[in-house]
């Protein structure tokens, strides 16, 4: 199933580990470090694929990073993460575990999932012995040639003593949760292979124990872009973070190109109907977007949330209405806010700069009349006041 829907790139043994799964249910893991209150879209293939583990009647673990996020992974990132205090690594797992009851049943069966902190073990490790009986497996050799690490290396960027611990602790992970729940899999995206290896080794050196990895690709737009950015931002997984509606949006945005691989990654749909739909050409292939808006919104968000986002864009953009109740928006304060500032406020463009070079390109309207003047004010009164960016971006001014 995982292969067929593409979310395979690496295994470290194919064979043994198809083996394993048709003699018993297989615990397969996925790390997640609290660096924001919620996940994006780039974190969702790996949702997915704990997933799709379960369907396939298997044990899906989701490990919180309260250990290793106070570390922050420096697999290829050009400088180090801003260390966090234990309060926002707190706040922000507690944030963040929402979403997986979405997409995951969570608890007790042989087939449940089960969510766990690996601040549990790694927060009582002491110095000495962890080096003595962890560090003699790792080779500083080997840890020198991983991409993530040569990368930053090679573009004589710092890499601290402290991150370079990262993937000792990672490994030592795979090992603890081998140990405590008879964990065998370790999942996760393509940048994360040299992690994953080392935990596969650290397992069969220290208990014997055989254990596996698999790595899903690195997803890109059919531009070459990074899928999950935007003008805006990022694409957030958490509904105060992102409304439904611009989260439908995104889907519903995708280009023709992508369809097909969204929908066999980012949706349940069956592999026949998403052929069928990925067959589709011209106008009709608008048709399948909205499936797939309306399929990946009520995995995240709920399916009545699905439907009202999809309303709300027949309304806006089908029906011509003005102004619909289910629209992002945005509260001004006094009724007055400059034409530049509440592009910005509202993500609508990232930076004042942009916003000036929308309005002058037209591209800019207040309830769906041009505006092209950088200095305008705009009144806003007991009626909200729709602002459009392009023919799909839309937010409401209102009042405070």
């Amino acid at each position: 199933m995982l292969e067929e829907r593409g979310y395979i790139h690496q295994i470290t043994d194919a064979s043994g580990l198809d083996a394993l799964a048709a003699q018993q249910v297989v615990p397969g893991y996925i790390g997640f470090d609290p660096t924001a209150p919620s996940l994006h879209v780039g974190h969702l293939v790996s949702i997915m694929m704990l997933r799709q583990l379960q369907r396939a009647g298997h044990k899906p673990i989701v490990i919180m990073g309260g250990g290793t996020g106070k570390i922050g992974d420096p697999s290829f990132k050009d400088e180090a993460r801003k260390l966090m205090t234990a309060d926002t690594i707190g706040e922000n797992i507690a944030s963040i575990k929402r979403v997986f009851e979405r997409f995951l049943t969570f608890g007790d069966g042989p087939t449940d999932a089960i969510m766990v902190d690996n601040a549990e073990w790694l927060d009582k490790l002491e110095y000495i012995p962890f080096l003595r009986d962890v560090g003699q497996h790792f080779s500083i050799n080997r840890m020198l040639s991983f991409d993530s690490v040569k990368m930053r290396l090679d573009r004589e960027q710092s890499l601290s003593f402290l991150e370079f611990n990262y993937m000792i602790l990672q490994a030592y992970d795979f090992l603890e949760l081998s140990r405590r729940v008879g964990c065998r899999l370790q999942m996760g995206g393509s940048d994360q292979w040299g992690n994953i290896v080392n935990g596969v080794e650290l397992a069969r050196r220290i208990d014997g124990t055989q254990v596996f990895g698999l790595t899903t690709p690195l997803l890109t737009n059919a531009d070459g872009t990074k899928m999950g950015k935007t003008v805006g931002g990022a694409v957030w997984l958490n509904e105060d973070q992102l409304s439904a509606f611009d989260y439908w949006q995104f889907w519903r945005n995708t280009a023709d190109a992508d369809v097909a691989i969204r929908l066999r990654l980012f949706t349940d749909l069956p592999m026949d109907e998403i052929a069928r739909l990925a067959a589709l050409e011209g106008a009709e292939i608008n048709e399948a977007k909205k499936i797939l808006a309306n399929e990946a919104t009520a995995l995240c968000r709920g399916r009545e949330a699905a439907r009202a986002a999809a309303e709300t864009a027949r309304k806006t953009f089908e029906a011509g209405a003005a102004t619909s109740a289910d629209l992002p928006s945005l509260a001004v304060s006094n009724g007055m806010i400059g034409l530049v500032d509440a592009l910005v406020q509202t993500t609508l463009a990232a930076s004042k700069g942009e916003a000036r070079r929308k309005i002058a390109e037209g591209a800019v309207r207040l309830d769906d009349q041009p505006v092209h003047d950088t200095a305008h004010e705009v009144a806003v009164g007991e009626t909200p006041v729709k602002l459009s960016l392009g023919r799909k971006r839309h937010v409401l001014l209102q009042r405070d």
